[in-house]
């Protein structure tokens, strides 16, 4: 399977899904590749992180760029059970091609007035990779969610407005332990410290993604 975390909102969160995803789908036994297409290389930072620490690393990192993506994927993808590729927050070359040949789009929104505002122009987006791709499903999910929860629920019902896009009943709670994470080279589950919670929360969108 190919999973793509993506949107056009920087500071979403999401090379924390895209690294959480890959290091928990690793931890099965599933051959993964991790693939950084965002030009800012966050998730090869956390990469480089784990290998300058030491930390076991059973997937593989690559980066690709550009209106290729999709090719150089497929000309690779029967080496491995699932590729994740984190895009750039933004709507580029990177994201439109690795979205033509995605099988599931995740988009990681705050649930805040200027990452809401993005969803019609991603579901613009969808609706024209659709027509090449028309398999593909496109999930959003409520990232560094209000511990309330009220702006959650806002934020839902207006995604739920928009055909191409299934709003998951899931909440990424806007925890320290995440970001902790990610400056160790580490996916939350991996902590020394666990925060069960946040555990908890990033188990809830993995078993939403590959059930």
């Amino acid at each position: 399977m190919k999973i793509v975390v993506g949107g056009i909102k920087g500071g979403s969160g999401k090379t924390t899904i895209a690294t959480n995803l890959t290091a928990m789908r690793a931890s099965t036994g599933k051959k993964i590749l991790l693939v950084d297409s965002d030009e800012q290389k966050s998730s090869s930072d956390w990469a480089s992180q784990r290998d300058s620490m030491g930390i076991k690393t059973n997937w593989t990192t690559t980066q690709m760029y550009g209106e290729t993506v999709h090719l150089e994927v497929s000309k690779i993808e029967s080496d491995y059970d699932d590729i994740i590729i984190d895009v750039g927050g933004r709507n580029t070359r990177s994201q439109r091609s690795a979205l033509f040949c995605a099988d599931i789009f995740i988009i990681p929104l705050k649930p805040r007035s200027l990452d809401i505002w993005t969803v019609s122009a991603v579901n613009e987006m969808i609706a024209e990779i659709i027509i090449l791709n028309p398999n593909m499903k496109c999930y959003a999910v409520i990232n560094q969610a209000d511990f309330k929860g009220s702006d959650n629920k806002e934020a839902m019902d207006i995604i739920a407005k928009y055909s191409n896009i299934k709003c998951l009943g899931v909440s990424i709670g806007n925890r320290k332990s995440f970001g902790n994470a990610i400056a160790e080279g580490l996916a939350v589950f991996e902590m020394k410290s666990k925060d069960l919670k946040a555990i908890e929360e990033m188990d809830l969108l993995y078993r939403n993604i590959f059930a």
